[in-house]
């Protein structure tokens, strides 16, 4: 990007590295990481809102929806208007209130323990080893930014600073990660949910606080997240049909869809595993490696560097594959089970 003043965004790296190949590969990754990401959301948000309000099956037009489900379709008609927004200025302003949210997260079920009872008293085994592959493909998902540093890098008005903003973020995001992960193990052990808020007592303000936040939080970042799939689907289409109602329609669909599979697989740990291992590890990881080896001739040359980079590949491709198949096996079984 320093040398080339063209060079904006992840597809552009990849174009410049192995042509529209590349650019389609690249933009394959990312729109479909975001894709699945906003399925995730729905499915917590089902998840928290059934937990909240545990309803039996409800009879619409002669079928029968479980409480979980009907709490999707919901948040999914709430959101559906947002995704028609030309303006989405407000709701970046909400969505930049995330870190907060999640600040306000970790401090609330933190409370929780410590001043509402719950306490810090469980115990379980601290590593199974069967599990590392989808504890990997997670911390994958949880780092997995790398496809938004071009962007990020091309706004910074002193772009030498960009190193010292990604070590700040990554420290900042590690301690929130860590402190999460150690006063979830110590409060519920082994039982603790892919959700964490779903351990929560529901009488204690602390949880509420917790949950509620937790569910404001995608709902405010579903349209941001959507816009950039929209407009990649929009660019595909001929000049006539790049209008208004072209753009509310394909919005219109792609919600439709998130929520039909979010019903369908209503998994989130499993999908969130699967998104680490098979799209952030490749978006992470292979790709970046690929893009400077064939970018920077380095391939050609047999030293240190090369080498380095390889065995960085080998690990990736062992992490994508393994974390893939326990992903997809996972979501095989509790599909079989809830049938």
């Amino acid at each position: 990007m320093d040398n080339d003043s063209n060079i904006r965004t992840y597809p552009d790296i990849g174009e410049l590295a192995f042509g529209k190949t590349g650019r389609l590969i690249v933009s394959i990754i990312m729109y479909t990481e975001l894709y699945l990401v906003l399925i995730g959301f729905l499915i917590l948000e089902g998840d928290n809102l059934s937990n909240i309000f545990p309803i039996g099956k409800v009879h619409i037009a002669g079928l029968a929806i479980g409480g979980k489900q009907l709490f999707v379709i919901m948040v999914a008609l709430i959101i559906l208007p947002t995704v028609w927004l030309d303006n989405l200025s407000l709701l970046s302003y909400v969505s930049a209130s995330g870190v907060f949210a999640y600040v306000l997260i970790i401090l609330s079920i933190t409370w929780t323990a410590t001043f509402d009872g719950v306490g810090f008293h469980h115990k379980g085994t601290l590593v199974h080893w069967n599990g590392i592959p989808t504890a990997v493909s997670l911390y994958a998902f949880c780092y997995g930014a790398h496809t938004v540093f071009p962007t990020l890098y091309n706004s910074m008005t002193n772009k030498h600073q960009f190193s010292k903003v990604l070590l700040v973020c990554f420290l900042v995001t590690t301690e929130g990660y860590a402190s999460m992960a150690i006063v979830g193990y110590l409060m519920f052990g082994e039982e603790v949910e892919s959700e964490v808020t779903l351990n929560l007592p529901l009488n204690k303000v602390s949880s509420k606080v917790a949950i509620y936040t937790a569910l404001v939080n995608p709902i405010s970042k579903f349209a941001l997240m959507l816009t950039p799939i929209t407009n990649a689907l929009k660019d595909l289409l001929p000049t006539t049909y790049k209008n208004r109602v072209t753009s509310i329609l394909l919005s219109t669909v792609l919600v439709l869809s998130t929520t039909i599979i979010a019903l369908v697989v209503p998994f989130f740990g499993s999908l969130i595993s699967l998104v680490g291992a098979f799209l952030n590890v490749t978006a992470s990881i292979l790709l970046p490696c690929l893009c400077y080896l064939k970018i920077s001739d380095t391939y050609k040359k047999f030293g240190c560097e090369t080498v380095t980079i390889v065995i960085m590949m080998m690990i990736a491709i062992v992490m994508a594959i393994s974390g893939t198949y326990i992903s997809l096996m996972e979501i095989a079984h509790n599909l079989q089970m809830t049938m």
